[in-house]
């Protein structure tokens, strides 16, 4: 099921996304909210008549770093020790206030010259949990989405830590929706600027895996239904600028698109 989260007439809603072609999608508004038990209302909307909004207003999201083997070395980088082991994933946080859904801008920060985009497959978290055991990490998992962890580069390389490189408004658009019927092992990620392909890769590629990532975060600390995890991204990271449309894609769930705006 995809499950997207909506504006219209000025009320906000979760819907099933049901259709196929762009033209002929519409939502199925849910009755409550999918992080619990739900029925579909039977009341459909077009998909056209609605603001898509970010699939959902996580409490916290917890980002993983060099997750891929050939982004870390694009950045020069290591991801193994003295003796071939992958090193510790290095993790970090963006605020709620980061959180911008597909179609919204992503503002270019007034304190930096080098932004760059991400592409990034999202978990979503849907039930509170901590201590998680690798062989019950599914069923903490509300599905899966598209992300982009915008990233001042700039900033990130000359500040000790990535608060304000990755944490800045706008730095973390998800969505289109949440994918919950998926395999996340082995997706195509593919990110596009003004249509010229700039990443391409898999998520069989990922030094450590979703369930790793989750055992391992949630040895720390719990996690809240809504909360997001990104997973790392691929080789070809670059720059964007003023007037760039940004689009994240990846296989089984859709396409994430914004347009990077000058700071008004």
């Amino acid at each position: 099921m995809r499950i997207a989260r909506f504006s219209i007439d000025g009320n906000v809603a979760f819907g099933a996304v049901e259709g196929s072609g762009p033209d002929e999608l519409v939502l199925d508004i849910i009755k409550g909210i999918p992080f619990a038990d739900f029925e579909l209302s039977g009341t459909k909307v077009p998909l056209n008549k609605v603001r898509l909004l970010p699939p959902v207003l996580p409490n916290k999201v917890v980002a993983i770093g060099r997750n891929y083997a050939e982004h870390a070395a694009e950045l020069g980088h290591a991801i193994l020790d003295s003796e071939g082991r992958p090193e510790a994933p290095i993790t970090f946080f963006k605020p709620s206030t980061s959180v911008v859904g597909s179609g919204d801008p992503i503002t270019y920060p007034s304190f930096s010259q080098d932004l760059h985009h991400e592409a990034e497959l999202a978990v979503v978290i849907g039930r509170m949990c901590r201590e998680v055991p690798k062989e019950r990490v599914k069923d903490v998992i509300l599905g899966y989405t598209c992300a982009n962890d915008v990233t001042a580069r700039d900033v990130q390389q000359r500040e000790n830590q990535w608060a304000r490189a990755k944490g800045f408004d706008s730095s973390c658009p998800l969505g289109p929706w949440i994918e919950t019927d998926l395999d996340p092992r082995d997706l195509t990620i593919q990110c596009t600027v003004n249509g010229e392909q700039r990443q391409l890769g898999r998520t069989s590629d990922m030094v450590r895996s979703i369930e790793d990532l989750i055992v391992h975060i949630t040895e720390a600390m719990t996690l809240l239904p809504g909360d997001v995890i990104l997973t790392g991204t691929p080789a070809g990271v670059g720059p964007l600028n003023v007037g760039d449309e940004v689009a994240v894609t990846i296989e089984g769930i859709g396409t994430l698109t914004n347009k990077v705006i000058k700071r008004g």
